[in-house]
């Protein structure tokens, strides 16, 4: 049997205003970053898809290189679109992105226009639509002037290949000036996607005022700190997870017994409100409303339901806050 999407889907997701444009987004977003590549299995990756969708998330983060094979998390994408989701495209936000690295030679990396937009291309075909809905500029070039890359997003945008530009990975500093030049262009920049959890909290330091101010909208990756933020290490590190592979960012050696220590007294407080410790985490992103959309992954559905319950409870006591404000502090008292 063909799929359908549930009646239900927009009962229970909240939906915010990203920034000061028209587009909503869901509260809970599902990104194909991991799981969702060549080498996984695409039963699964299609049914985590489609029981978001029932759940209410309507929006699926992709990017050029996800996989791995690079390129292979649009495919699949693409496939599940086209198979089931075909008749819901004007339901769906589909954003992808360009700037790390995606194929041989100096075109394809970072951010001069000959990448930005050879990139939207093969995206765009590798999941058969005819454009996206935001497109981002993964991480700023040291080496192309931003005027270049930012001409390049305003032309994704007027040429129809992209209903709304995004940045990810860019300073506050570089937001400002990547806001102001696309303002000259006459294309306003929707949205910011930066990392956000309560073991990474750099946005704070200037990058959320400007968000603001600019009226832009935000998106959170890695709101559960590449799982530290989860029950997988609670009880140290299990053989076989990602911190168990030295090839990874997040290794053995950022594991510390205080970091340990901080996990654990964070996950007493979320079972003191009812919460999982991943609930926990997404609750406390999303808590007064600055960010739009906390953006999971997930390896099986069961993930995602339980991610986005932690929207019936994101209000958190001055008591609460103060709590975790001790535990993250770096000291002995554990």
């Amino acid at each position: 049997m063909g799929y359908t999407a549930s009646d239900t889907r927009y009962e229970e997701m909240r939906y915010n205003r990203c920034g000061r444009s028209g587009l909503k987004l869901p509260a809970i977003s599902l990104g194909l970053w991991h799981n969702f590549g060549g080498i996984d299995s695409y039963e699964n990756g299609r049914e985590m898809i489609l029981r978001s969708f029932d759940l209410g998330i309507t929006h699926f983060d992709l990017a050029n290189n996800y996989g791995p094979p690079a390129g292979s998390a649009e495919e699949l994408f693409g496939k599940v679109l086209a198979r089931d989701l075909a008749a819901y495209r004007d339901e769906l936000v589909i954003s992808t992105k360009a700037g790390f690295s995606m194929w041989p030679g100096p075109y394809g990396d970072y951010g001069s226009r000959k990448s930005m937009l050879a990139s939207l291309d093969q995206s765009l075909a590798r999941l058969g639509v005819d454009y996206v809905d935001i497109y981002y500029s993964n991480r700023p070039d040291p080496e192309t002037p931003m005027e270049e890359t930012m001409k390049a997003l305003d032309y994704a945008v007027r040429s129809g290949k992209a209903l709304y530009a995004g940045l990810s990975n860019y300073s506050a500093e570089q937001t400002v000036e990547a806001v102001e030049i696309l303002r000259q262009l006459g294309t306003p920049l929707l949205i910011h996607q930066p990392s956000y959890s309560m073991l990474d909290r750099w946005i704070e330091g200037g990058l959320q005022d400007v968000l603001e101010n600019q009226g832009m909208g935000s998106i959170a990756f890695m709101p559960l700190a590449q799982g530290l933020l989860s029950n997988k290490y609670l009880n140290g590190i299990p053989e076989g997870s990602r911190a168990a592979k030295p090839s990874t960012a997040l290794n053995e050696s950022r594991i510390t017994p205080e970091l340990l220590r901080q996990i654990r007294a964070l996950n007493q407080l979320a079972v003191s409100r009812g919460q999982s410790l991943a609930q926990f985490a997404i609750s406390w992103a999303l808590r007064g409303g600055k960010i739009t959309s906390a953006l999971i992954g997930a390896s099986r559905i069961s993930q995602i339901e339980e991610n986005i319950a932690s929207l019936s409870h994101t209000e958190f006591t001055s008591e609460e806050l103060e709590r975790i404000e001790t535990i993250l502090k770096k000291s002995d008292e554990a």
